[in-house]
């Protein structure tokens, strides 16, 4: 959600331009309010290592890769030797006789047409050495087989509207994976699914880009780490993954879909109701991410504005049934509309508390990046407000 200032909007970040009632609010009856780095330095800034930070995982220490943690979710249990690998359907373009990625996520392909796509490429894919798993819309994984955990990948939504040839695999193994991704152009070029989408207007899945790599984490429960039991709500396999590895109780909710078209009421009500049987709830969204690397401020505004109004504000009206509660609003990190990528700069937080709902602070603050930077709080290691939540 966090962003930079932009000139198509008079100089403001889509949160400042934002009508963002029940975050303002929050702001100003937060027990504590500020500023936190959540992408420890050297770290890549990935939702991965955002993500554990939120839940109170030390980055550091526990971070061993993206995709391992979606081959969790998808039910992959890796060995010793296994690589896990990140497997977008991708959108190239060719300009100039160079190839573009056009579109990090073959327009948000739908499950069903990622479906028929992801079975014909198993079918050529499949073997001892490598194994294809669909996932949700265009995020897939690749499972290698005594793979090479060390091989450089680049993120595709780090290089929209850019040549892909610098960024391709490297290292160790590249050979297989290239020779993977050109097959898929092979395959794809006139594929079903894909003449289909071209009749409807819709960018095609051209190419899978590959990306992400890593190897089993050794996560301690949340449990054993902070005494408590929790629960996670994300349409994101990354995210579900992570609440696989810490042991959380993992909410399943019908059309969640991690774009601006998902099921808030029912990511909502599925966080609130598990707090008869957990202690702590984690409700993901994905939407402002997913806008940012788009590049569109107006639909990141729509994103910023439907988070306020369909997740923080019924959010809130579902704790008053409790006696006590404490809630803690952040980001995993920026991803700010001018570069169309993630960064790790500080990301504004908040943390409320029953005991003083009722307080007002000040008048003026407001849930912002400037706000929050200028509270003078900020916490270096944003993995431990997961302490400051549960009073640790």
């Amino acid at each position: 959600m966090p962003d930079h200032k932009l000139p198509e909007l008079g100089g403001r970040t889509p949160l400042e331009a934002a009508n963002t009632p029940n975050l303002d609010d929050i702001a100003k009856r937060a027990e504590i309010f500020g500023a936190a780095k959540t992408i420890p330095d050297p770290l890549p800034p990935g939702s991965d290592v955002g993500n554990l930070a939120v839940l109170g995982y030390d980055p550091t220490k526990y971070y061993t890769g993206r995709s391992p943690l979606e081959a969790a979710s998808i039910g992959i249990t890796l060995g010793e030797t296994d690589v896990a690998v990140r497997c977008n359907l991708v959108t190239l373009a060719e300009k100039n006789g160079r190839t573009i990625m056009e579109d990090y996520s073959a327009g948000h392909i739908t499950d069903d047409d990622a479906a028929g796509i992801v079975a014909d490429l198993k079918k050529e894919f499949d073997g001892e050495e490598f194994s294809l798993s669909q996932g949700v819309s265009y995020r897939h994984l690749l499972l290698w087989r005594a793979g090479n955990s060390s091989i450089r990948t680049t993120p595709p939504h780090d290089i929209s509207g850019k040549e892909i040839t610098p960024w391709l695999p490297s290292g160790a193994g590249e050979e297989k994976l290239l020779s993977l991704m050109e097959k898929s152009r092979r395959i794809l070029k006139d594929h079903p699914v894909n003449a289909k989408r071209r009749a409807e207007g819709k960018n095609t899945a051209d190419s899978i880009w590959l990306w992400g790599e890593g190897t089993r984490p050794d996560m301690p429960s949340l449990f054993k780490l902070y005494g408590i039991t929790g629960s996670v709500v994300s349409a994101v396999d990354l995210v579900k993954g992570i609440g696989i590895f810490a042991e959380m109780e993992v909410i399943e909710v019908p059309g969640a879909t991690g774009y601006l078209d998902t099921n808030y009421a029912g990511k909502v009500s599925g966080a609130i109701d598990s707090l008869q049987r957990v202690d702590l709830a984690m409700i993901h969204i994905e939407a402002t991410d997913e806008t940012g690397h788009v590049g569109d401020a107006h639909l990141k505004i729509q994103a910023i504005e439907d988070f306020d109004q369909k997740v923080v504000g019924p959010a809130l009206a579902g704790m008053e049934q409790f006696s006590e509660y404490r809630v803690l609003v952040l980001s995993d990190h920026p991803t700010p509309i001018d570069l169309r990528t993630h960064t790790n700069e500080p990301v504004p937080f908040a943390i409320l508390s029953s005991s003083n709902r009722e307080a007002r602070r000040d008048e003026s603050l407001v849930y912002t990046e400037d706000c929050a930077a200028a509270s003078g709080v900020f916490v270096e290691e944003g993995w431990k407000l997961m302490g400051s939540l549960i009073g640790k």
